[in-house]
């Protein structure tokens, strides 16, 4: 009887383990756009929450930058702005794209030269405590997407 229980036991966390190892968010069509000099690049890319609940984005980091921030890019009034923002939600079952004119990363500080061809990778961290590694596509200054 011990060992039956034990068994179960086993089974029951071997199953929420397998469970935790299951990624919320996925990711897909890493694209930044490399601007000259030392100017920040934007980086796009599309989320897809594969999970049952709200999952947030709050945060963003890369090896390859000083500083990575998710921003959002407004037009009011015919005027057009940008703004740090500290979350963005995923519904559940859901799909959001970080898009030119729309939510971006916005990465500062290249820690070395970053030209058109490179892969760079972002780290977002969500609100579930996952770190969700996204590789990004540099292109250059006059793209519109990840292949135009």
């Amino acid at each position: 009887m011990i060992f039956r229980s034990l068994v179960a036991a086993m089974l029951l966390f071997t199953g929420a383990v397998h469970a935790a190892d299951a990624p919320t968010v996925k990711a897909s069509d890493g694209w930044l756009r490399v601007l000259p000099g030392n100017l920040p690049a934007g980086g796009y890319v599309s989320f897809e929450n594969v999970s049952d609940r709200t999952v947030s984005i709050v945060g963003a980091s890369s090896a390859d930058y000083a500083d990575a921030m998710v921003h959002r890019s407004s037009t009011d009034g015919g005027m057009g702005r940008m703004e740090m923002v500290d979350s963005v939600p995923l519904p559940p079952k859901g799909k959001l794209a970080f898009s030119p004119g729309g939510y971006h990363v916005m990465l500062m500080g290249a820690k070395h030269p970053v030209k058109a061809g490179d892969k760079i990778v972002v780290t977002f961290a969500l609100s579930d405590g996952e770190k969700l590694p996204v590789t990004f596509l540099a292109r250059p200054a006059n793209a519109t997407g990840p292949t135009d």
